[in-house]
């Protein structure tokens, strides 16, 4: 088992040129200048990427008297590093191998994966990837999140719920561009790592390695003949109103208040406030904008 230290301290050149190198002669592989791919023989593809938000690589890595607890002075860098130890670890651990996509330069838009889906375009990729059934980013924050973003398939999720995890909400990760652009659903797991983008950042390794066991299960699950192949659908494809299915995901007291900040933000909008700062932050908007201090439901 590869250790998650080891994927911590290089620059995300530096890791680029190892993963490559590892994989290279003995796996099918197909490299490109912002992402890796590596071929498997089950129909699931996991996702995640290389790069940081930090300036500064690992130099020194702090843990707590247990172990469990990892952060730096420069930013442990969680995110996503946790993501691509739990990748490595997964394919090597599973019987029958899933497909890995690494890219590079998620925090900077997404590159990797832009370039991953001009490649699929022109036909540069294999075409098994035309028959995968699920796509499994690990790039959360958290220990039992599951981020769908536009894509829209309940049976996905009534699965990845029977893990362990629940429905979160999210606003921008690789797999925002690579599902729809492969016609394929997918779901982001928490890789156990918090207060990402922040020096203050830590990786909770228990949380992570049981996201890592979920996964394996995961793979082990898409390898079986009658695991269904779960197709990409938007919520507009089904004529969901989508403001109307987070309203009623959202706890009672935050309802009201998130159905008013509507006649003034777009849902994208609230969502990235929400993918940010958490619920609370609804209170602190609806305050600045109608000039209460308290949330008074003065409509009701």
């Amino acid at each position: 088992m590869k250790s998650l230290e080891s994927f911590l301290r290089p620059t995300q050149k530096e890791l680029f040129a190892m993963l490559r190198k590892f994989y290279k002669g003995k796996h099918g592989l197909c490299s490109k200048d912002n992402f890796i791919l590596v071929e498997g023989n089950v129909p699931i593809m996991l996702v995640a990427h290389l790069d940081t938000v930090h300036e500064k690589p690992v130099k020194v890595i702090c843990k707590s008297n247990d172990g469990n607890i990892l952060m730096s002075p420069q930013g442990i860098g969680g995110d996503d590093r946790a993501g691509v130890y739990a990748l490595v670890n997964a394919y090597d651990m599973a019987v029958k191998k899933p497909y890995l996509l690494f890219t590079c330069d998620e925090e900077v838009g997404g590159v990797g994966a832009k370039n991953f889906c001009t490649a699929h375009q022109l036909g540069k990729l294999p075409d098994e990837l035309d028959n995968l059934k699920l796509i499994v980013e690990v790039d959360r924050k958290g220990s039992r999140d599951a981020v769908y973003y536009d894509c829209y398939n309940p049976e996905l999720e009534d699965y990845i719920n029977s893990k362990g995890f629940k429905n979160a909400v999210g606003s921008f990760s690789d797999i925002s561009l690579i599902a729809p652009e492969l016609g394929v659903a997918a779901v982001n797991l928490s890789a156990g790592y918090y207060n990402a983008h922040t020096l203050h950042e830590y990786i909770n390794r228990n949380h992570l390695d049981n996201t890592l066991s979920k996964v394996v299960e995961i793979i082990a699950d898409s390898a079986q003949d009658n695991f269904p192949k779960y197709e990409y659908a938007s919520y507009d494809d089904y004529g969901y109103f989508r403001e109307d299915e987070i309203i009623q995901s959202l706890p009672s007291e935050y309802q009201q208040v998130y159905y008013e900040l509507l006649d003034i933000y777009s849902v994208d909008e609230l969502e990235n406030f929400r993918a940010e700062y958490g619920n609370k932050i609804l209170f602190e908007i609806y305050a600045d904008e109608f000039g209460d201090t308290e949330y008074d439901t003065h409509n009701n």
